[in-house]
């Protein structure tokens, strides 16, 4: 019976990745098409695809910034996630998002959801928890633990405080809220921004002094 070979964009697909990656693994030599014609054009056989078992499946490591602004941090989670897992000898696929934390339709978001429900990954790392999510981490955690996929948190660190974490999710429905706001030229839009942020940093100041005091108490 003859192979049913395809190609590399419909093998990426029914592993849940995409073809950089595949051309990344194919250098490694841990996934060769099985045909490659003379223009480059890579052919692979669909029964050995999905034949893989799960000791073959990717490492992913998701990384996450709020903000343009942020892009410096994000490379920094890339490459930290790249070092930690090619110590380990992993072979690995990053996703990386840009966006708030309490949005749940990002792009890398959405894939790596798509991954865990497929079962197509072996283990999530991340550099610290709330990389993932603000609210509903624990539910993807949950999910991962069904499927059977470890998660590795590289630097779990200190649990913040109530009144730390209250404040990190002001502000970042302050951010959400804005981000909606923002464009609108009414005089009455632009005060309701500017007192949000106001009262944002006060509340951030008044968590920063409180710290402060228990220290030197």
């Amino acid at each position: 019976m003859d192979k049913r070979l395809v190609k590399i964009g419909e093998a990426a697909k029914l592993l849940g990745t995409t073809p950089t990656t595949l051309r990344n693994w194919e250098r490694t030599g841990e996934i060769i098409p099985a045909r490659k014609t003379k223009g480059g054009t890579r052919y692979y056989d669909v029964s050995s695809l999905l034949s893989l078992d799960g000791s073959d499946y990717p490492t992913v490591g998701y990384a996450r910034v709020s903000s343009h602004s942020q892009k410096e941090d994000l490379e920094r989670q890339h490459d930290m996630l790249e070092a930690y897992c090619a110590a380990k000898g992993w072979r690995t696929e990053i996703i990386k998002d840009l966006g708030s934390g309490m949005n749940y339709h990002k792009k890398g978001l959405k894939k790596l959801l798509d991954m865990i429900l497929r079962k197509q990954i072996k283990r999530l790392v991340m550099t610290h928890k709330d990389r993932l999510l603000r609210f509903g981490a624990e539910l993807v955690f949950t999910l991962c633990e069904i499927q059977g996929i470890e998660i590795i948190i590289i630097h779990k660190g200190e649990p913040p405080s109530f009144e730390e974490e209250l404040a990190q999710d002001v502000l970042e429905i302050i951010t959400v809220f804005s981000s909606r706001l923002y464009g609108s030229r009414s005089s009455k839009n632009k005060k309701l921004l500017d007192a949000l942020k106001e009262q944002g940093n006060n509340l951030a100041n008044d968590i920063e002094q409180s710290n402060v005091t228990r220290t030197q108490d």
